[in-house]
């Protein structure tokens, strides 16, 4: 494989923060386009890096930053979906140019793994009912939906995201 993954680098995290909230602009995942107010939230990697485990896919030869995640567990600030012994992966971002490498599988395994080495016994995570290719994704991975745990962000939206777990 030609991506590494490894822990965000501090020099990164401003473009990491920029690559995330422009691919949810340009894959049309923000209700309010340029001016909603979830673009502070994407475009913040340091606090991401700071409070979560911010993971990046860097291609093996220029080290470029292909995409990125938060990986975190019960209890830290980016856990919105996580019961003890549970972890959770968001914002998972991958740069339109750099898809179909394998950069999103490979980002979702790190997590997977990442859970099996703290002893987790299983990831939750949250998608939008749109983001079919990436259920696809969850699905090879052992994935399941968990509709008892649909949950919406912000109440006053028509916005439900739908839940998956794997089991570790």
């Amino acid at each position: 494989m030609d991506i590494t993954i490894r822990r965000a680098q501090d020099a990164e995290l401003d473009g990491i923060g920029e690559l995330t909230a422009q691919v949810y602009l340009g894959d049309g995942l923000l209700d309010f386009g340029d001016s909603d107010p979830y673009l502070t939230t994407l475009r913040d990697a340091r606090r991401r890096a700071a409070e979560a485990e911010l993971l990046v896919a860097a291609d093996a030869a220029s080290d470029e930053v292909l995409g990125a995640v938060a990986f975190a567990v019960y209890g830290g600030a980016y856990a919105e979906l996580a019961r003890p012994g549970e972890g959770e992966f968001r914002m998972l971002a991958v740069r339109a140019q750099s898809r179909r490498r394998g950069v999103a599988e490979a980002l979702v395994r790190a997590c997977l793994d990442r859970g099996r080495a703290l002893g987790l016994e299983r990831i939750v995570i949250s998608s939008q009912r749109s983001m079919t290719a990436a259920h696809r994704l969850y699905e090879r991975l052992g994935f399941v939906r968990a509709p008892e745990r649909d949950w919406s962000p912000i109440a006053k939206l028509d916005l439900t995201l739908w839940a998956f777990t794997v089991e570790l």
